[in-house]
């Protein structure tokens, strides 16, 4: 076995718990790890993360200038600040194909795989980027991704004749399915942990009790201290999407009364969190767990989607989210876009909380922020809201604003940014989507 296997090998084998029908990867314990060869960056894991906003963002409010620790964010950027030298913020890329195809699903039906898109009644886009990362990393996974939603899916066809389903998905395992999207927390947490039948009503941590037991008596007090915060992290999530099952249960025996599904119900009959910022939250934290845990690699959030429905009276906001976006220069607009920032924020906060050898969990990722418009009263599509947090094991420099502008059409695409970053995760194409290029200076 060469040094480099036995390094990776020794690293997996070392940081997991098992329990009944559980396994869970621990977070990076140097006494576990003191008997195996310093690690290095690229020994530990590449994770893969869309955060999705649909509908554009204020541009007045989306700008970022200077590199590093001397970065000037905008208002609507201001929650990055903490992260900054973590991140890269580019302006001017584009998906060529979705552009003068029409307003809203025509925006978004292959945003993360540039292939044209269909009208009528038989949906056809591309395999997604995040799908196909994961169909490279997801055999080491016990899932191959994850793909949530904060809000339902639509049904039926939009005035400019595409199928709403565009609109509602961005991840897409085949060019003609898109991956269903899971918006009960409680269904997201059990299909990480295979939770099941009597399972239901057993604590993860119960599961795995008797060897986070064990380890506890040999590792040193630091490393002890570490695994105590991991486990009553992994409760505290437990707990709070036990709350949200108690509600989804309620929600479809009410439903099965009515003799309707409970997700045509609004929330919070339908089960769903009234309040989004308790959905989007509770969202973030198990892709999070997910990715330390190792449960999965790729995660893909859709916080609102394209044509979204939610609303927001926590921001002091009247109109629905699509309806703000048509003034989406608007002071109410911009407090819409900055929340969804502050969620992308959280999670990418709490990945680099999440030590790793000499580094975290986010300097082992890339997590993306995007929108399927810039300008919503306009439905501009030409040039796209986007930000890159985490530096893909030092593969991918941050701390720097990217302009892309004023470079010619086939020099901006979105495409050439996902070749860039496939070929990071050792998957060397030499075409993805509407590219043939990677795309400079990334």
């Amino acid at each position: 076995m060469s040094q480099e296997s036995f390094r990776s090998r020794a690293f997996s084998r070392r940081a997991v718990l098992h329990g009944a029908g559980c396994t869970m990867a621990l977070p990076w314990l140097e006494s576990v790890n003191a008997l195996a060869d310093e690690p290095k960056a690229s020994d530990f894991p590449k994770r893969f993360g869309v955060v999705f906003l649909g509908c554009g963002v204020n541009e007045d409010h989306w700008s970022a200038q200077g590199q590093g620790a001397d970065m000037k964010l905008s208002k609507t950027l201001m929650p990055l600040e903490p992260l900054k030298q973590k991140i890269n913020v580019i302006d001017g890329l584009y998906v060529k194909t979705l552009t003068n195809e029409g307003i809203h699903p025509g925006q978004t039906g292959s945003l993360l795989s540039g292939m044209p898109i269909t009208k009528g009644a038989l949906i056809h886009s591309g395999v997604s980027v995040d799908q196909m990362i994961a169909a490279k990393v997801g055999a080491d996974t016990p899932q191959s991704s994850i793909v949530l939603a904060c809000e339902q899916p639509m049904t039926g066809y939009h005035e400019t004749n595409f199928s709403l389903a565009y609109s509602s998905h961005i991840s897409w395992q085949t060019p003609d399915s898109p991956v269903p999207v899971e918006v009960y927390p409680a269904l997201a947490w059990d299909s990480l942990f295979d939770n099941r039948g009597t399972m239901l009503n057993l604590s993860v941590l119960d599961r795995v009790k008797d060897r986070a037991q064990d380890l506890s008596r040999k590792i040193s007090a630091g490393d002890k201290g570490k695994l105590d915060e991991y486990l009553t992290s992994v409760r505290e999530i437990e707990k709070r999407v036990e709350v949200m099952r108690k509600d989804m249960t309620v929600a479809q025996d009410s439903a099965k009364a009515k003799n309707m599904p409970a997700i045509a119900m609004d929330r919070p009959a339908s089960g769903l969190p009234e309040d989004l910022r308790d959905h989007a939250r509770l969202m973030c934290d198990i892709v999070a767990i997910a990715f330390q845990t190792n449960k999965t690699r790729v995660a893909s959030l859709i916080i609102s989607r394209d044509l979204s429905a939610m609303y927001y009276p926590f921001l002091n906001v009247k109109d629905g989210h699509h309806s703000a976006s048509h003034n989406n220069n608007s002071d109410d607009y911009e407090r819409i876009a900055r929340f969804h920032v502050e969620q992308y924020a959280y999670l990418a906060s709490k990945l680099d909380s999440m030590k790793e050898g000499n580094g975290t969990v986010l300097d082992n990722s890339c997590l993306m922020f995007m929108s399927n418009m810039w300008i919503g009263r306009k439905h501009d599509n030409f040039r796209l809201p986007l930000v890159l947090a985490g530096g893909l094991g030092g593969t991918l420099q941050t701390g720097r604003t990217l302009s892309y502008l004023d470079e010619g059409e086939d020099k901006r695409k979105m495409c050439s940014l996902y070749l860039s970053l496939m070929d990071r995760y050792g998957m060397k194409l030499d075409r993805f989507g509407d590219s043939t290029t990677r795309l400079e200076r990334i």
